[in-house]
C-alpha cells in the first residue's frame, strides 16, 4: 500500500480544550505533507427569544439578528487567532458556518474537497452521549474521506 499524501486538511475546531490538542496535531501533519489547510467551526443557529412573547395572544418567539452577529464575529476572530498559529502554512482557508455542526463539517470537507479531517471529541459517554450523540461519529460514519479524531481526554 502506498503512503497516502494529505494535500488538504481539514481542521474542525469548536472553543472546548480538545480543540488545542487537534491544533497541535494539525500542525504537525500540515508541516509534514506540506498541506493546505482549512479551518472550520460551526456555529448552531441562534434559539428564538420567548421574553416578551405570549402564545395565548398569538406572539411568536423571536430572533434577535444582533445575537447571531456577535457569535459569527466571535467565531471568525476566534478562527484567525488559530489561523495565525499557523504561520509557516502556505494556504489556509477559514469556514465561519451556521447551522448543524456535523452536517456543515462534512459540507465543508466535501465542497473544499479534504483528504482528511482532524477533529477532537468531547468524549461524552453514558447518559450524556445517549442524548446528545457524538459529532465526531457522525462525522466517522458519513465522510468521505479518513478522519483522525483526537481522544476527548484533554484535560
Amino acid at each position: 500500500m502506498s503512503n497516502p499524501r494529505f494535500n488538504r486538511i481539514l481542521l474542525a475546531v469548536d472553543d472546548t480544550p480538545c480543540t488545542l490538542k487537534a491544533i497541535d496535531y494539525a500542525k504537525d501533519l500540515v508541516r509534514e505533507f506540506r498541506s493546505s489547510l482549512a479551518i472550520v467551526t460551526v456555529v448552531p443557529p441562534t434559539s428564538p427569544a420567548n421574553y416578551g412573547a405570549d402564545p395565548l395572544l398569538g406572539q411568536q418567539p423571536i430572533i434577535v439578528p444582533e445575537v447571531s452577529e456577535i457569535q459569527q464575529d466571535a467565531a471568525q476572530r476566534y478562527l484567525e487567532r488559530i489561523a495565525a498559529d499557523f504561520e509557516r502554512t502556505q494556504e489556509i482557508f477559514l469556514f465561519n458556518k451556521v447551522g448543524n455542526v456535523r452536517d456543515e463539517i462534512l459540507h465543508t470537507a466535501t465542497e473544499w474537497t479534504a483528504d482528511l479531517i482532524i477533529m477532537g471529541s468531547n468524549g461524552r459517554t453514558g447518559f450524556e452521549h445517549f442524548i446528545s450523540g457524538s459529532v465526531s461519529e457522525s462525522v466517522i460514519r458519513k465522510a468521505s474521506c479518513p478522519v483522525l479524531v483526537i481522544p476527548g481526554k484533554c484535560d
